[in-house]
């Protein structure tokens, strides 16, 4: 049969940068969670009909490695496609090129299925387990999303805020961007400035609410200073929210 693989080609608008000019990693992982969506639809498991089994989808690890991003106004083209299941994981690879057909950066996802009420993972069918074969022609990741360490508490923490209600998705939750966003906004301007990254790796440990107060742990990764950890945490109970670790590389000028 002919694999299941979505291309859509997106334009880089100014909202979708940073200040450097460049696609910001806050809206590069907004297209991961669009064209999956879109695709998840077109293969029968998108949102409207997970819900008639009262099910969702719920995103629960992602790696990406980055070569470059583009700058705004370039056109990049995206593709994704379904990589079968691990266990109770459905996965999810991704792959960002440019309009000439340089390859900019490639993802891996691992999702869960929920129940709504009971809050119990569902074990994936076996139509989600047999689109396994890998692409024809693409180099995916050469490893699934992995379980990464907290930051260490002994590092800085951020001045406390709350999930306001430009984060929350459709079922009243923080969206899953919002955290990466959240943690990029702890960097200092000129780090952010005279530094991109080359891999961002998150967990999505536990769910977070309108109004919440959460704040964001960071330490250093074994030994690399260019690797850093971040841990999202909702103090009022002590829950740990989300992990993200991300490694950069000093901006030659």
């Amino acid at each position: 049969m002919e694999y299941p693989k979505l291309e859509k080609e997106y334009p880089v608008h100014v909202y979708d940068t940073g200040p450097d000019g460049h696609l910001s990693l806050y809206a590069l992982f907004n297209y991961f969670q669009d064209i999956a969506s879109d695709h998840a639809a077109i293969l029968g498991y998108g949102r409207d009909e997970l819900l008639k089994q009262n099910h969702f989808w719920v995103l629960s690890r992602i790696y990406a490695e980055i070569n470059a991003l583009p700058v705004w106004e370039e056109k990049i083209k995206l593709a994704s496609w379904p990589r079968g299941t691990d266990k109770l994981f459905a996965l999810r690879d991704f792959e960002m090129k440019s309009a000439e057909g340089k390859l900019l950066a490639r993802a891996t996802s691992s999702w869960l299925i929920i129940d709504r009420d009971s809050k119990r993972i569902q074990r994936p069918d076996n139509n989600l387990t047999r689109l396994n074969s890998a692409v024809p022609g693409e180099t995916g990741i050469v490893r699934n999303a992995e379980k990464i360490e907290p930051a260490v508490t002994a590092g800085p923490s951020s001045p406390p805020f709350s999930v306001r209600i430009s984060d929350l998705d459709l079922n009243l939750h923080t969206n899953n961007t919002s955290y990466l966003n959240w943690v990029t906004d702890t960097y200092d301007l000129d780090f952010m400035l005279q530094n991109a990254p080359l891999s961002v790796e998150i967990n999505y440990l536990s769910e977070s609410r309108f109004n919440d107060t959460v704040e964001i742990l960071t330490s250093g990764n074994g030994g690399d200073p260019n690797l850093l950890s971040h841990s999202v945490i909702r103090p009022g109970d002590s829950t740990e929210l989300c992990r993200v670790r991300i490694l950069w590389k000093k901006i030659l000028s």
